[in-house]
């Protein structure tokens, strides 16, 4: 009989009857396991945490079982329900192995979940992701196209270094492939492989250029990025596209090349995107009426690249940048995503001014769309671009301005921004008019930022002196207690130096202070400061200068006192406000000619307060009425006109910080002569934290201190004492007599990231000190004499005590530093710095820990080597964490004694 009439089939061999007898005894040995939709079922009607764990644990030692089986039936089913587990967050790292056996079988659908199973359980972490690497080679030669696909999604997920190495040849074989499909994935593949060894983007130079000629747009978007990718991070690729792109041109030895010129690739991608911008509709492509938008984006960033800093190419993408503003369609989120693309392409080549008045334009349509991200998007835009044509972004100010108004705060803060970087000496009067109004009616996260760029701005751009004094006083009213302390220090120093403005100035605080100011503390720091200074005026003033007679205060001594005995007993008032009144009252009694006895006897009262620091003042102040009174007048006479000082960022204060080491500064040695040292009253100037050492020791011994590295002095800091600056002048300068370094740092309002004015609440008894005799009778005024304890800092509640301890080496004094905290919060991080003279050896000790508790203390020794036996100077930054708020402090102390040293 013929085999033909039985249905032989020569195919159905023996190997095949085996294999298929095999899996049928497999299935009469073990039970059926559960389908994937069956163990999704269960897990979802789980009611608790716990009921699903269970089911899951129970499911996993079923899978573990049958993977222990050499050869299993149900391995395909088993590795995806273990990636469903996986999923979940459950481990199933003892799948790996059993996807490699998938992977390696010769079925279609076992080679999908292995290849899955590898993308989800494999990484190039784990050396177990190597043994595919066969594999994959072995499947890209496959003769099936979506094999060869498989084997290129999973290298292009988890390709190593190594593997990338292995296989990029063959990968760059397939972007050649007449098979779109596989040029596809291809590309991609390449782009895996680029980010991992960008030195292998060279091989795929050639094949990638011919993806530009592409009319399949998958093939077309996958070369476009992979382009992209390219001339992002290679400026040599870069160039390379731009200039001169050798194509290979036949096969074998023979092989020719071409040069493609810059005009090649640029007019290309215009064709194919004029092309898409011009196309009919078409089903395949088309996303809300928009052709092929990804391709679209793509192409008009990879313009972008191209024609950054590049006239010529810029030029060639003019016209179509053009009419892809204007004939986008905007009704719809996708034609929005090209014109945002269009507009950064735009911004960033060298294209026309017309062109870029179109940009900004279609940013300001932005503004006016109903969806807040567009909104968003086109505000974060226009502060990027602002400084490119500000002129075309002003045109849009009024519908800026709107946005303040805008119920989402993301909106406001970006609105916010861009309408500071829109300000000029043009409109400054109407900007800051409609930014007062936002301030005064913002959310108290926008007060602090919004009047510290107010008070900058109008320092700025100020008309003239009176209208810029106003507006410092309408921010200090509105912000309240969100005002920063820039805002503090930058009002008094305009006040001190307008002198025909300080009448009116004290006029006007004298009527926000007579209302209830408990919620507006800066306000009254500057107000009782000013009038502190300038009460004679306000009371005895010529007011017949008077511009307005508005500005006229009628007010006697009597009720000037009467509101400060209302501020200084205040609960509500901070202590620095405190501060601020005390000294204001105390140099009251100088520009009052009645009222000094009650003076004294207010001043007297907080000899005997709780607070050490108004208890301190309340001692010296007090003094200054009986054993020193005659003292007082010259003491408390006015503070001279302060100088204007320069403000920047901080940063270069930040980075001083950040390069900290084992509590020893890592600075720069700088020369500094005597002239650039200022040592007279601008020492109570003191900006802290400066960024301009001068002649530092640090230890030799330390392993971790990095090399001196040379900075350029700051010509306008030069006034300002910095952590370093004076503390090497080429001469031994003797110890100031009357104030004490510890006293000045206690009074030193307080300190912020900028390099600002910050004044001293005892200020002219401070500027005067070096001028007239010792108060020996003043506590805290003296020199502490203690050879064996010093009080080096004390403030907010942390007290630092230095004990001097001889040693056997000559010249050579052990500090031991005690901090001590007296708050009822724990000071975490605590980190204590030295600074000394480049003449001293400095040697700091690891200190006993980093966290004081309420009532603890920290100790740290300190070994200073003086072989000249000069007076010891050295600046102290301290830096904590207390309350969830980081504090740092910087302090001088030069009050050591000579015969330490002996």
């Amino acid at each position: 009989m013929n085999s033909s009439d039985h249905g032989f089939n020569p195919a159905f061999n023996m190997a095949a009857i085996k294999q298929v007898f095999n899996e049928a005894v497999e299935r009469v040995r073990m039970p059926t396991p559960m389908r994937l939709r069956d163990l999704i079922r269960q897990i979802r009607a789980a009611r608790t945490a716990t009921e699903e764990r269970e089911v899951i644990n129970k499911e996993c030692a079923y899978i573990r079982s049958t993977f222990r089986e050499e050869d299993s039936a149900w391995r395909c089913r088993n590795v995806a329900k273990l990636l469903y587990i996986h999923m979940l967050g459950y481990p199933a790292h003892f799948g790996q192995l059993e996807c490699l056996k998938l992977i390696a079988s010769p079925r279609f659908t076992d080679k999908r979940i292995g290849y899955l199973g590898a993308m989800l359980l494999l990484d190039e972490r784990q050396d177990v992701h190597l043994l595919i690497t066969n594999c994959l080679k072995n499947d890209l030669n496959s003769s099936t196209q979506f094999v060869v696909g498989l084997a290129l999604c999973t290298l292009g997920a988890i390709a190593s270094p190594e593997m990338s190495r292995d296989l990029a040849a063959e990968v760059e074989r397939l972007m050649k492939s007449p098979n779109a499909y596989i040029r596809k994935k291809a590309a991609l593949c390449a782009y895996r492989i680029v980010l991992k060894v960008p030195e292998l983007m060279e091989i795929f130079l050639p094949a990638t250029r011919s993806l530009l000629s592409e009319k399949n747009h998958g093939v077309l978007i996958t070369g476009v990025t992979l382009i992209t990718e390219m001339c992002e991070h290679s400026p040599d690729t870069l160039q390379h596209f731009k200039k001169n792109f050798s194509v290979v041109v036949g096969k074998g030895k023979k092989s020719s090349f071409k040069d493609c010129s810059q005009e090649e690739i640029v007019p290309n991608l215009v064709r194919i995107l004029k092309n898409l911008i011009l196309a009919g509709y078409s089903p395949e492509h088309d996303v809300s009426g928009v052709s092929d938008p990804f391709l679209q984006v793509k192409i008009l960033r990879l313009l972008r690249i191209l024609g950054r800093n590049d006239a010529e190419a810029s030029e060639a993408m003019n016209d179509i940048l053009a009419q892809v503003a204007t004939n986008t369609e905007t009704s719809k989120n996708v034609g929005n995503t090209i014109l945002y693309e269009t507009v950064l392409s735009i911004m960033d080549i060298k294209s026309e001014s017309g062109l870029r008045v179109l940009a900004v334009n279609i940013l300001g349509r932005f503004l006016l769309n109903n969806d807040k991200n567009i909104r968003y998007v086109a505000l974060n835009t226009l502060l990027k671009t602002v400084h490119l044509d500000t002129s075309a972004v002003q045109r849009h100010r009024t519908t800026i301005l709107e946005c303040l108004k805008d119920p989402d705060v993301s909106i406001r803060r970006r609105a916010l921004e861009l309408s500071f970087a829109l300000i000029n000496s043009n409109n400054v009067r109407t900007m800051m008019k409609e930014l007062l109004l936002f301030l005064e009616r913002s959310d108290p996260e926008f007060k602090a930022q919004c009047s510290s760029s107010i008070v900058l701005s109008a320092e700025r751009y100020a008309p003239n002196k009176r209208w810029h004094l106003d507006t410092l006083l309408r921010v200090l009213i509105a912000a309240g207690n969100y005002v920063r302390d820039d805002v503090v220090s930058c009002t008094i120093q305009l006040v001190s130096e307008s002198v025909e403005q300080q009448g009116y100035v004290a006029a006007q605080l004298w009527r926000a202070l007579e209302q209830d100011t408990s919620d507006r503390q800066p306000l009254t720091q500057v107000a009782t400061w000013c009038i502190g200074e300038y009460g004679d005026s306000l009371l005895y003033g010529d007011v017949s200068v008077s511009e307005d007679p508005s500005d006229i205060v009628r007010v006697t001594e009597d009720e000037i006192l009467d509101v400060y005995q209302r501020l200084l007993w205040s609960p509500q008032n901070t202590v620095i406000t405190k501060q601020y009144t005390l000294l204001s009252l105390t140099k009251l009694s100088t520009r009052f000619r009645s009222n000094v006895e009650r003076i004294r006897q207010m001043v007297q009262q907080f000899g005997s307060h709780l607070h050490i620091e108004l208890q301190q003042r309340g001692v010296e102040f007090t003094q200054l009425f009986n054993s020193h009174a005659h003292l007082r007048p010259a003491l408390l006479e006015r503070m001279p006109p302060m100088e204007a000082i320069r403000r920047d960022n901080g940063s270069q204060q930040q980075q001083t910080q950040n390069n900290a080491v084992n509590g020893l500064l890592d600075v720069a040695d700088v020369n500094t002569d005597d002239s650039t040292v200022n040592s007279d009253s601008n020492a109570l100037l003191v900006l802290l934290g400066g960024n301009d050492p001068s002649g530092i020791s640090t230890d030799s011994e330390q392993p971790n201190v990095k090399p001196p590295v040379s900075v350029p002095a700051s010509t306008d800091n030069q006034d300002l004492l910095d952590l370093l600056g004076g503390l090497d002048m080429g001469v031994t300068a003797p110890p100031p007599v009357a104030v004490n370094n510890m006293n000045m740092n206690n009074n030193v309002h307080s300190t912020n990231n900028n390099n600002t004015l910050l004044l001293d609440p005892l200020g002219s008894l401070g500027s005067l000190s070096s001028s007239t005799p010792t108060l020996s009778s003043l506590p805290s005024m003296v020199p502490n004499s203690d050879l064996s304890s010093l009080v080096a800092y004390e403030k907010n509640g942390l007290r630092i005590m230095f004990t001097l301890e001889g040693v056997d080496i000559p010249s050579t004094i052990s500090i031991v530093m005690s901090a001590y905290n007296e708050t009822s919060l724990p000071l975490s991080d605590f980190l204590f710095q030295v600074a000394v003279p480049k003449t001293f050896q400095l040697q700091m000790m690891s200190p006993s820990g980093t966290t004081i508790p309420p009532s603890g203390s920290v100790t740290q020794i300190l070994r200073i080597q003086n072989p000249n036996k000069g007076a010891l100077r050295m600046r102290m930054r301290i830096s904590y964490n207390t309350g969830g708020a980081s504090v740092q402090e910087q302090a001088e102390m030069n009050q050591f004694p000579a015969e330490g040293w002996q």
